[in-house]
């Protein structure tokens, strides 16, 4: 498939004069679907000691259970972007939520341990898989709808929202997901996505439409677009400065899985902290990681600093690995293994907005949704590899081995950023 085409013009009966109003629905509507899909791809790791527990897993066939949305995502996320700059983000974002809740029921009604039927770990990895395939489509229909609506000076802090998606789905799905899967098993737990998928289906077909760049839409917002947006930059294929940021998003990614992944497991096992305890932590690093993806978009927004920020976000990363492995090596008590979960988590969290606005923007605004299906295609890949890995890690080692593993990757992560 051709990168260069276009999104077909949408119909005059379908536009919307780009006014202040309307694409702050935009926003939202791009906010809603990535946290639907977050909520899944962030929340079932919250669950993964019923998840273990349920389904009669071991903690490498949790690993691979956890991983298969990951991998789906991967396999997708390329195809997705490309298809938005072709066809627009409204089909693409109306396809893939209304396909990754018929996933979502599909496990719910037939890979759901009920009646002392277990079903085999093949089947729940490839309805895991499915959904991630089909969730892939939110990230670069989402973030290309962004770069269309809103101007230079403010990109940053609307792509910064549009990223606290993540934690705000994932945190949802860490305060209510392990509550269900607890007491009523996995059944509500895929109800409850597939439901929330259906909702933000509906207000994207209601609000996502291309923006009207017609003669009687120039009283749009003074920083919104001025006219159809043909960026003359690279390809975003051929572009080495956007595969290099893509590389650096990838590796960044890993540490935060991680801890997404297998953080209730480590406070489970080795902080012997219950339900309530592994909750609040997963809830307050989302909430944290939330507030900190809003300020660093502003941020840097008001300072155009984006790459030198983004290379101290490494540093900051790998400093908050290295004293959560230390507080797993000295036996430290519950309180500080939650306390060093929750900065690590949030510090590792909080870049994502800012990376992938310089990356849009080095891509052109017409080419951001496939280059940022390139980002989210290296991010996924990590959400597969990192939870197939740790249980490995673990075996050959312990806890402040996999942390300290973790940071020195969001080292690695450093040089790959542009310095200005």
């Amino acid at each position: 498939m051709s990168t260069n085409c276009q999104a077909v013009p949408v119909p005059a009966s379908a536009t919307v004069p780009a006014g202040d109003a309307h694409r702050w629905k935009v926003l939202a509507v791009g906010v809603a679907a990535n946290a639907s899909f977050s909520a899944a791809a962030n929340g079932m790791p919250t669950t993964a000691i019923w998840l273990r527990s349920g389904y009669h897993l071991s903690n490498t066939d949790l690993g691979v259970a956890l991983g298969a949305m990951g991998l789906g995502v991967a396999l997708s996320e390329l195809p997705w972007g490309m298809a938005t700059d072709r066809w627009g983000d409204r089909p693409v974002l109306l396809t893939g939520l209304l396909g990754t809740m018929l996933a979502l029921l599909t496990l719910l009604l037939w890979i759901t341990p009920a009646d002392g039927s277990v079903p085999p770990l093949w089947a729940l990895a490839a309805g895991l898989a499915l959904v991630g395939v089909l969730g892939g489509s939110v990230n670069g229909a989402s973030g290309r709808a962004v770069m269309r609506w809103f101007g230079a000076g403010e990109r940053g802090f609307a792509m910064s929202i549009r990223q606290t998606a993540v934690p705000l789905g994932g945190g949802l799905g860490a305060l209510i997901l392990p509550s269900l899967a607890s007491r009523h098993g996995f059944m509500p737990v895929f109800g409850a996505l597939a439901l929330v998928c259906g909702l933000s289906a509906f207000f994207t077909w209601r609000w996502m439409h291309e923006p009207d760049f017609s003669a009687e839409a120039a009283t749009g917002p003074q920083n919104a677009p001025k006219g159809p947006l043909k960026d003359q930059a690279t390809l975003p294929l051929k572009n080495r400065k956007v595969w290099r940021m893509v590389a650096a998003i990838g590796l960044l990614c890993v540490p935060q899985f991680a801890v997404l992944s297998f953080a209730t497991v480590f406070l489970h096992d080795d902080g012997h902290l219950g339900l309530a305890g592994i909750t609040s932590v997963m809830v307050v690093l989302q909430g944290g990681a939330m507030v900190m993806r809003i300020w660093s978009g502003r941020y840097t927004d008001r300072h155009a600093n984006r790459p030198a920020w983004l290379r101290g976000a490494a540093l900051v990363a790998l400093a908050t690995f290295v004293l959560l492995g230390m507080a797993a090596a000295g036996d430290a008590p519950g309180w500080v293994l939650m306390s060093a979960v929750v900065v690590a988590g949030i510090a590792v969290s909080a870049w994502h907005g800012v990376a992938y606005t310089e990356l849009a923007t080095e891509a052109g605004a017409a080419n951001a949704g496939t280059a940022l299906g390139m980002a989210n295609t290296a991010v996924y890949v990590g959400l597969f590899l990192t939870p197939i890995a740790i249980p490995h890690l673990l075996a050959a080692s312990n806890w402040p081995v996999v942390w300290w593993l973790a940071g020195l990757v969001a080292l690695l992560a450093r040089p790959l950023f542009p310095k200005a």
